[in-house]
């Protein structure tokens, strides 16, 4: 997250790693697509901790309560924070760092099958902690589910669907070009979810279980997050021993060029490790935790 000058080369949203090794120089060269290159994980939480957490935060009973969801995103944010490949994307065959830490995801206005969906823009800083992405993400939630509140990328998805098909075709296409160049207008890569970090799904809010989800060629987002429905199965310790628990499946799908499996590994470790200990997410997001 650290502000570099902007160099040739450089675009508006990332600037160009001229250091990498041979083979994260060449793979890209070799596999230019995002999603041909995706890698699925899929993670399993214990909820015991969290709940017991979420019980606390919210016993004085906030107008906007403490959520499972809230813990994911912050979990998430973390993570990329102090896993910076993770902040990683590859456009045009080159790889750049971004210059920012984000994390995008959709909001049901209502839930009906007639809802209108909008889109929330979380944009993180090194000093952020759970309660100011709470903060946060009470406004951005609150503001898509005005009557008749409009985000800029639905806005700018609307202006598009009115015009004669041929000439949205033609945008659409100009669009893409000057994706693929780094040279797309900022107000799209402040607003568009898929120039974040990572883009969240909770699908468990509206009953489905947890499964894959692509990534997109379109924009700069290495990181797609689902997070499924909450259910009590039995688990069992390392004696054999069986416990009814509540657990959470989360599938994560990742652009394998931009890291070994190691670091992935290790990154995963870390995202599960603030998920089962959740009062680290309380510290800022730039500080360091042993796990």
């Amino acid at each position: 997250m650290e502000k570099q000058k902007r160099r040739f080369g450089d675009r508006k949203d990332g600037y160009l790693l001229r250091d990498l090794d041979s083979m994260h120089f060449i793979t890209p060269l070799i596999y230019p697509n995002r999603c041909d290159n995706e890698a699925y994980i899929a993670e399993t939480v214990d909820l015991t901790n969290i709940n017991a957490f979420l019980a606390e935060k919210n016993a004085g009973n906030p107008t906007f309560k403490y959520t499972m969801f809230h813990l994911v995103v912050a979990a998430l944010l973390k993570t990329i924070v102090l896993r910076p490949k993770l902040n990683r994307f590859i456009a045009n065959k080159n790889t750049y760092q971004r210059n920012e830490v984000s994390a995008a995801f959709v909001v049901k206005k209502i839930f009906s099958d007639t809802g209108e969906e909008a889109l929330a823009f979380l944009h993180a800083k090194e000093e952020s902690t759970l309660e100011s992405l709470h903060q946060s993400l009470f406004k951005q939630i609150s503001s898509c589910r005005k009557a008749g509140e409009v985000d800029a990328s639905t806005d700018a998805m609307n202006i598009l669907n009115k015009m004669p098909r041929f000439l949205s075709k033609f945008l659409v296409w100009l669009l893409t070009r000057l994706d693929i160049h780094g040279w797309i207008p900022q107000s799209i890569i402040a607003t568009d979810p898929y120039y974040s970090s990572v883009v969240i799904s909770n699908v468990g809010s509206i009953k489905l279980k947890c499964g894959y989800h692509h990534l997109t060629n379109w924009g700069t987002c290495s990181i797609f997050c689902l997070i499924g429905e909450k259910s009590v199965r039995p688990v069992f310790d390392a004696e054999g021993h069986m416990e009814m628990k509540e657990m959470l499946d989360i599938g994560l799908t990742i652009d394998e060029r931009l890291a070994d499996g190691y670091y992935y590994s290790k990154s995963i470790r870390l995202f599960k490790h603030l998920l089962q200990n959740p009062s680290l997410l309380e510290l800022p997001l730039s500080q360091e935790v042993d796990y």
